[in-house]
């Protein structure tokens, strides 16, 4: 049950991670803060896994061509993801792309049952089914469909398509490196997948958005605790990843949404409404029933 405890450590991490980084967007805009979350990462990324490689003597880590195929299909498909979420947002609206974006939920499982083979229990299944609605249930656009076109909602499922094919590959990686110590494993996978990311984006920044590039490197003092926040949210995803299937991965992390939902409480006064209470017990349930199958 170690999968449990990393994916539920990563939870409070992650919204730790996006409350620094959503302060940060400003005038290095969308992929300059994205760009942060795995440049400021990096360095954090390294230490944490020098740390595991130290207390893992037995780790005999196996770099194959799977191993890179999978590692930079991670890499690169979570920019590419990113990228169709924003586009999502851009063309329905934040709403109906979040609510089309949940859609890789069920997908990672399916995705990881048809082309790897991973089993999942019927208990997982059910609970996996449990949060997909409650999910649904609670990023339910306030006004429908009505102000969303046909296009957002599709770059916003393709945005859950490209998420499950991450998940997945990331835990082929792991797999393939050495299956035998998952941490030692997950937390090689990120160092490498974050280096990728970096050098990428930072690329693509430097020849079309020089500006945000700067914006980027300006604000390192800020960045920095959304970076590391950042990397060890992604040691513990990577890890658990490593050792359980996808779905179930993905159907217990989404714990952070009423992590996240107590913090808007908590810091913003937010008041819940009886769609999100109902929304909030279906994948409450559903992430208990994944976790105890």
């Amino acid at each position: 049950m170690l999968w449990i405890f990393l994916t539920a450590a990563a939870a409070p991490l992650q919204v730790a991670r996006n409350a620094l980084q959503r302060g940060l967007v400003g005038d290095a805009g969308p992929w300059g803060a994205t760009l942060v979350r795995f440049l400021f990462g990096l360095p954090f990324s390294v230490a944490i896994f020098a740390v595991v490689a130290l207390l893992t003597p037995g780790a005999e880590p196996h770099a194959s061509g799977r191993f890179w195929l999978a590692v930079a299909v991670g890499a690169f498909g979570q920019v590419i993801q990113t990228a169709l979420l924003l586009l999502a947002m851009r063309r329905s609206g934040f709403a109906v792309a979040t609510f089309m974006q949940q859609t890789n939920l069920p997908l990672s499982a399916l995705f990881g049952w048809l082309v790897f083979a991973d089993v999942m229990a019927p208990g997982a299944w059910a609970g996996l089914a449990a949060a997909t609605a409650g999910l649904c249930i609670l990023s339910w656009p306030k006004g429908g469909f009505q102000s969303g076109g046909l296009l957002g909602s599709v770059l916003g499922v393709a945005s859950g398509a490209a998420m499950a094919v991450v998940l997945n590959a990331y835990r082929q990686a792991g797999l393939a490196l050495e299956p035998d110590h998952p941490i030692y494993a997950g937390t090689a996978a990120v160092c490498i997948a974050q280096a990728l990311q970096s050098l990428g984006l930072t690329l693509i920044l430097a020849v079309t958005k020089p500006a945000a590039l700067k914006a980027v490197a300006v604000s390192w003092r800020e960045s920095l605790g959304a970076g590391f926040c950042g990397a060890a949210a992604s040691a513990c995803w990577f890890s658990a990843l490593a050792i359980a299937p996808a779905g179930q991965v993905r159907a217990v992390g989404v714990v952070e949404l009423p992590i996240a939902a107590a913090a808007g409480r908590r810091l913003f006064k937010e008041r819940l409404s009886l769609r999100q209470i109902v929304g909030g017990v279906a994948t409450g349930l559903g992430v208990v029933t994944t976790a105890l199958a």
